[in-house]
């Protein structure tokens, strides 16, 4: 359904949550801006936006093995206090994040990490697939931007829809957890191996 902006406009200053988390909200109340806010609630966005502001230094470095030592994730998740770092919530969500990066292998946290490089390279792709596909000039850059989207979904950590529940993103997960455990919860960073990665490259 299409959302009304003066709602979007009032709910954000209710919840303080982002546009896109207001108009999925009010698109799921049917524009019930009440059942709205209960459903960022719920979600536990409505939480992580007051909590945005704050300094999460706290937190655990966590690390998943996989595939018979073959594959490995360190990531940081941070806090903002060492008891919820210590609480079985916390380390459940830092292992369910380490088993995520190593099943979807992401490449950043958040989109704004990626380069500006690396997304031109993908915004010329699209364009010369579609332009390749006979798109007339008009439409390429929608298709472009649409393709991008995707791309963001795939390759960004808090955009990759989690494997446990594909109906939910990581942002999801994450937000969830910030509601159960009342403090602002973030992935700083990870990396990522897996055996005899990239060495064909090296080799040549």
């Amino acid at each position: 359904m299409d959302v009304n902006a003066n709602l979007v406009r009032e709910l954000r200053d209710k919840t303080g949550a982002g546009v896109m988390d207001c108009k999925k909200a009010l698109a799921e109340a049917k524009g019930d801006l009440e059942a709205a806010a209960v459903w960022l609630r719920e979600k536990g966005i409505a939480a992580a936006a007051k909590r945005a502001g704050r300094v999460a230094s706290e937190g655990a470095v966590g690390s998943y093995i996989h595939a018979g030592g073959k594959l490995g994730v360190l990531l940081e998740v941070n806090c903002e206090s060492d008891f919820v770092a210590k609480t079985p919530e916390f380390q459940t969500l830092v292992k369910e994040l380490a088993m995520q990066i190593a099943a979807s292998n992401p490449r950043s946290v958040r989109r704004e990490e990626l380069s500006a490089e690396v997304i031109e390279q993908e915004r010329q792709i699209y364009a010369s697939q579609a332009a390749g596909a006979g798109k007339p000039e008009a439409v390429i850059n929608k298709i472009v931007d649409g393709k991008l989207e995707k791309f963001y979904a795939e390759s960004c950590l808090y955009e990759q829809a989690w494997v446990r529940d594909p109906n939910r993103t990581i942002k999801d997960l994450v937000g969830e957890y910030v509601g159960k455990l009342g403090e602002k919860i973030e992935v700083r960073r990870f990396v990522r191996f897996q055996l005899g990665e990239n060495l064909e490259a090296r080799a040549a």
